[in-house]
């Protein structure tokens, strides 16, 4: 065998899988799909964009942008996601926030395992694939533990996870106040503070500061565990899993409060989260092996499963759609029957023409997955090749 055209096909893959991480990396980052709804009532010179939201790995965000129009002069985007909330509970659905909860919580350690992986695939050799292997799985285990149940475990999550919960809330995190024996200029200077201090928690959030955004989920918190019994209250700690049930229950209770309902939904999520923990952890366990022996069948895991991106981002993606068509509930002011909304293309619910397509993010899965693709038949050349010469000698 030609020991030149060896090492040349050693690099290619190993070039072809390092842009695939950047590739996979990048698409973290980028919306992944969109999705956008028209009606007459939202004519296209008012919202040319239509009621629109992004699908983000960690969160879901506005996609609306400020309109550039010389008749009105806007300071800030319409918050559609909001807003689409708004229509769709009209029709029994739940907010946007209920969906997807476990993968958006878990997004950044799947992706960031995913990257060691690759690189691990991309390593020269046993060794430096074990080493790769035991430290990148090794920082993860300690960042997700840390994240998911260490104290104040959420500010190792990302702000665009942060920010999405504080968003889907459509709340401040103040309490309401009886001012109503307040002579009338303590009540214009109590306003005016309060104005000021919105006003500024808007700027810091803006910038996606982490801590203005913990406060603001911690406050909220405080508000509705202070209203359970005494036995009930759980003190707040910060953790992704705490914030993760209590944020979850809340989504779901904010158009229909059902607790006979909700807190099924609820006990399911929570376990899904806690089993998904430890099969992450055994995964890694089990890639650590896989890098042992290029010639193992567990081996062709470190680039099959990141090739399999965008199957399994839209799997989840029409799996939840399904959910929230399938899950009405009764309380909405219009009924629908059952029904499977539009995953790709246009369609029709109600007076409502709903448009979804695929994003940047989407298309930089598929690149990687191409370049994966490559890389992996590259690199079973070239193990094949070094077989049937060593069978030779």
């Amino acid at each position: 065998m030609d020991k030149a055209a060896t090492d040349k096909r050693g690099i290619v893959y190993r070039v072809l899988t390092l842009i695939s991480v950047c590739l996979i990396a990048a698409s973290f980052f980028s919306p992944g799909w969109w999705v956008s709804l028209t009606a007459p009532n939202y004519p296209e010179a008012t919202f040319p964009q239509g009621i629109r939201i992004l699908f983000h790995m960690d969160s879901v965000r506005n996609g609306c942008d400020i309109r550039a129009s010389t008749e009105v002069e806007e300071n800030e985007a319409l918050d559609c996601v909001h807003e689409m909330d708004t229509i769709n509970h009209y029709v029994g659905m739940y907010p946007i926030a209920s969906g997807g909860p476990v993968e958006k919580a878990y997004s950044p350690f799947l992706f960031a395992m995913m990257g060691v992986m690759l690189l691990a695939f991309a390593a020269p050799g046993r060794n430096a694939r074990i080493a790769v292997s035991v430290l990148g799985y090794g920082a993860i285990a300690a960042w997700m533990s840390m994240a998911i149940y260490g104290e104040n475990g959420i500010s190792k999550h990302t702000s665009a996870y942060l920010e999405g919960l504080v968003v889907s809330l459509g709340q401040d995190s103040a309490e309401k106040v009886d001012d109503s024996n307040l002579s009338p200029i303590v009540k214009m200077l109590k306003q005016s503070l309060e104005e000021s201090e919105a006003k500024e928690t808007t700027e810091v959030s803006a910038t996606g500061d982490k801590q203005a955004l913990i406060d603001n989920l911690r406050a909220n918190y405080n508000i509705d565990n202070n209203k359970k019994p005494a036995h009930e209250q759980e003190a707040w700690n910060g953790s992704v899993m705490q914030v993760f049930k209590w944020h979850y229950a809340k989504s779901l209770a904010r158009w229909f409060n059902e607790p006979e309902r909700n807190d099924p939904l609820v006990a399911t999520m929570s376990s899904v989260a806690q089993i998904l923990y430890v099969v992450i952890l055994a995964f890694m366990a089990l890639m650590v092996f896989a890098a042992f022996s290029a010639r193992s069948v567990f081996y062709w895991l470190l680039v099959l499963v990141p090739m399999a991106l965008p199957v399994g981002f839209l799997a989840e993606y029409a799996g939840w759609l399904w959910w929230y068509g399938h899950s009405l509930n009764e309380m909405g002011a219009f009924t629908l029957k059952p029904f499977m909304p539009t995953v790709f293309g246009d369609g029709k619910v109600a007076q409502f023409t709903t448009h979804s397509y695929p994003s940047t993010g989407f298309f930089l899965m598929l690149a990687s997955s191409a370049a994966l693709l490559l890389a992996a038949l590259i690199r079973f050349k070239q193990i094949r090749l070094a077989g049937d010469a060593a069978a030779k000698m």
